[in-house]
């Protein structure tokens, strides 16, 4: 056999065994070897594209290969739909598959709260969903059934003790279930971010408090750790806190256009950080992790004063009233509403 002829039968050869090995490989993804794994819960989320799901299926160990994945639906295209399973580890791309085109045997509801909503405003979320109340969820909330490990034996009000973030419901949960879960979710964040020890002159309540005031506050991720410290250092002095969303929260909202009026400064609560000095009796809102991180972690520095200087809601810091009389007239200037 001519030389050529023999390399070209060479290289068949090759690709041929290359081309079974990739298939037995392949079959190998699609039909795993041995018995199934232990069960893990997978929850898909709603509009997840497939190269999504694949990851996730991925991360919990569903799946061998989100690449395999990928292409199995390619050669096998079918509607995955979102909720919660049970799956088996290094189960069979078949059986996956048809799990998620018959879908979860409970139906989910997802149930997103911002961070910076107040107790009423969660009620109101949980009151969009099928089947659930408002009013019942606030029932369960003034019940008094439901309690954080961070709510002192005086308080009885779990304003600022929900965690903010994205639960899936099923139509058996109660509203009080619901509770539970947000408070619990709260508990173990706050927990695992320090919150027990309470920050430097603030026990774990307090901390919770000012929080609040921060993530009502701040927009911006930077400003945090300094809002932290102006309620700090006003603190330290015995000064006024001024806070803006205390007004909000003591009048019951804010107005349509967002301002606080002069008017508003005068309400009468207990709440109103213009009238009365020290903390608010309660948090005003849910704060997120980052907001208790800036509780728990002030920035250094003397400021008393803060206005919202940016059109982005960043702030500017000040020491001195003149200061910040001086950034409010040009934040004012240029068409900032502070």
């Amino acid at each position: 056999m001519p030389r050529v002829a023999r390399a070209a039968l060479v290289a068949v050869v090759a690709f041929l065994v290359l081309l079974a090995a990739g298939f037995v490989w392949f079959q190998r993804q699609v039909n795993p070897p041995g018995k199934p794994g232990a069960l893990v819960n997978v929850t898909i989320p709603e509009g997840s594209a497939s190269g999504t799901i694949a990851a996730i299926l991925d991360d919990k160990g569903v799946i061998s290969s989100a690449r395999v994945f990928k292409v199995y639906l390619k050669i096998h295209p079918a509607s995955l739909k979102a909720g919660t399973y049970q799956l088996h580890k290094k189960a069979s791309l078949g059986d996956v598959v048809g799990a998620l085109k018959t879908g979860p045997k409970h139906i989910f509801h997802r149930l997103t709260i911002p961070e910076g909503y107040t107790l009423k405003q969660i009620a109101a979320r949980v009151g969009q969903l099928p089947g659930k109340s408002m009013d019942a969820f606030m029932a369960a909330a003034k019940s008094d059934r439901v309690r954080s490990r961070f709510e002192p034996p005086n308080i009885h009000n779990l304003e600022g003790l929900l965690f903010p973030d994205t639960y899936f419901i099923e139509d058996k949960d109660t509203e009080e279930t619901i509770l539970t879960r947000m408070v619990t979710t709260f508990d173990e964040v706050a927990t695992t971010e320090g919150l027990s020890a309470g920050a430097a002159g603030h026990n774990a309540y307090e901390t919770i408090t000012i929080a609040s005031l921060v993530e009502s506050e701040g927009k911006v991720a930077a400003d945090r750790p300094k809002i932290a410290r102006v309620i700090d250092n006003r603190l330290n002095v015995n000064m006024l806190l001024q806070v803006d969303a205390t007004v909000i929260y003591a009048r019951g909202g804010r107005r349509p256009n967002g301002r606080v009026l002069y008017s508003d400064l005068k309400v009468d609560s207990p709440y109103n950080t213009y009238q009365v000095k020290g903390l608010p009796p309660t948090p005003i809102s849910s704060p997120g992790r980052a907001a208790i991180r800036a509780a728990l972690h002030p920035a250094d520095g003397p400021w008393l004063f803060y206005v919202k200087y940016q059109a982005d809601g960043s702030h500017k810091f000040s020491v001195t009233l003149q200061e910040q009389n001086a950034a409010i007239a040009d934040a004012k200037r240029r068409g900032v509403n502070p």
